[in-house]
């Protein structure tokens, strides 16, 4: 599977024409190893994984997509795979390619052409766009650990407890059942705090009549997952109830028009016109959803500017919130699949308000 990904790339090059790849989550979208450093130099006829002494004798084992080579005086290297294979216009990965690596490569392959063209970069995130049966084994694996936590993280909130407690929490069991790590530092605001999108664990205590916004997800195989959910201790107000319906239905609505040939920002304003009629306009500043997989924010997204069509396969976020500053706030989230005909929603945990 991951030799096709090469493959499809190799068809887009011209004869003269390479590709050099940086970025650590596209190095390993091409070769199924996650490493701090390394190169991935793609051409029409090679693909080579260049990389340092500390992990050249695991990615000999690991990578099967790529000739893996050691890397010493890598310029050299580069310059004589280029030459071997007659290239004469390197691509770079143009959104992530920072200027030092780019000065780099103009000062020591002077004698190539360093194009600035966007095409193969548009094209490996195209590509990371469409999960395979394999990626979307491992996202389910992900997500169905994430539900888990939330189970059990529900018998340790009590009043007393503090964000931080329960945050560090969520992360040990997450790990201790699997979990490769986090797959983006954990949110657990609680009472004021929950108005924060994207607040910190704090030492502030959970108290009776608070709201308790936890945003969190594990890895597996190197894919994410991602959920948000809001419970309530103790009991509600009549205009908390309010808020967390009004969120609730703004989501289930938004899911009634996923489905493949669906416009990204169409999705959105379905959810964004709900809740701004039903008197919480600018209350909800962020989008919809994102696109995730080995990086927990990837492209499409539903947002208010994304015209891109949905596509089997693509897997996004469906997360509307209302933040009520200084009072609290409420945000839901499942992470979807589309398909022809409507969706796949990876998350299971139960969406309807749980007071504890």
């Amino acid at each position: 599977m991951i030799k096709e990904r090469i493959l499809k790339i190799q068809q887009r090059l011209k004869a003269d024409e390479a590709f050099i790849v940086y970025y650590g989550p596209n190095r390993f979208y091409l070769t199924g190893f996650n490493s701090s450093a390394g190169v991935v130099l793609v051409t029409p006829q090679s693909a080579s994984f260049i990389v340092d002494f500390r992990y050249f004798e695991k990615a000999k084992k690991v990578v099967k997509s790529c000739n893996v080579i050691l890397s010493d005086k890598i310029w050299r290297q580069i310059a004589e795979i280029l030459k071997d294979n007659k290239i004469k216009t390197l691509y770079v990965e143009n959104r992530t390619i920072s200027l030092s690596e780019f000065f780099a490569l103009k000062k020591n392959l002077g004698g190539f052409k360093i194009s600035e063209d966007t095409a193969l970069d548009d094209y490996i995130y195209l590509l990371r766009s469409v999960k395979s049966e394999g990626e979307l084994a491992l996202m389910r694996r992900a997500q169905a650990l994430t539900d888990e936590t939330f189970e059990y993280i529900l018998d340790y909130i009590r009043p007393g407890k503090t964000e931080k407690a329960i945050a560090l929490e969520m992360e040990f069991y997450m790990r201790r059942h699997g979990s490769e790590g986090v797959a983006f530092d954990s949110i657990v605001v609680s009472g004021e705090n929950s108005s924060l999108p994207h607040g910190t664990p704090t030492d502030r205590e959970v108290r009776q009549g608070d709201f308790i916004t936890m945003d969190f997800g594990a890895v597996v195989g190197g894919y994410c997952a991602d959920m948000t959910r809001t419970v309530a201790v103790g009991g509600v107000s009549e205009k908390q109830g309010l808020v967390y319906n009004t969120v609730l239905n703004a989501q289930l609505e938004a899911m009634k028009h996923i489905k493949s040939g669906a416009v990204c920002k169409d999705v959105d304003a379905v959810a964004r016109s709900l809740i701004d009629n039903n008197g919480f306009e600018g209350c909800f500043g962020h989008s919809l959803g994102h696109s995730l997989g080995i990086e927990v924010h990837e492209a499409p997204g539903f947002n208010l500017r994304d015209n891109t069509l949905l596509e089997r396969g693509m897997v996004l976020s469906v997360e509307p919130g209302i933040y009520l500053e200084n009072e609290f706030g409420v945000r839901i989230e499942d992470v979807i699949c589309v398909t022809n005909d409507g969706f796949e929603n990876l998350t299971k945990s139960p969406k309807e308000l749980i007071i504890l």
